[in-house]
């Protein structure tokens, strides 16, 4: 994954915009195929690493690792490591991150809608 320099045009622009428009910032946060799945499954409580992995089969465990540091960054999911040997760490959504579930069914309604739209076509 590509990462924008923060000294190009398009981070300025993208930049820009997400201070203008809240809805792209917020996009920005959860955007992505795989932070918006990783917070679907964390809605329903807390997962260890391994169980977000088999949630999720197709991601790789480090852009696993990258979404999750992504989101811990954003404050959107929590983890915690407990003092267990093996050790044992746990992820889940903090009280900002739940306040997704209102909006991520809203997108469930929408894109089932727009699917059957779409194949109707």
């Amino acid at each position: 994954m590509a990462k924008v320099k923060e000294t190009s045009t398009n981070f300025a622009n993208k930049q820009a915009l997400a201070d203008e428009c809240l809805e792209v910032y917020a996009s920005h946060i959860i955007g992505g195929q795989w932070a918006l799945a990783i917070c679907c499954y964390l809605i329903n409580g807390k997962l260890r690493f391994g169980e977000l992995k088999k949630c999720l089969p197709n991601i790789t465990e480090r852009m696993l690792t990258l979404q999750l540091r992504k989101l811990e960054e954003n404050n959107l999911v929590k983890r915690t490591v407990y003092a267990e040997v093996p050790p044992r760490v746990e992820y889940e959504l903090t009280p900002i991150g739940y306040e997704l579930k209102a909006i991520i069914h809203e997108l469930e309604k929408w894109g089932k809608k727009h699917k059957a739209i779409k194949t109707d076509v």
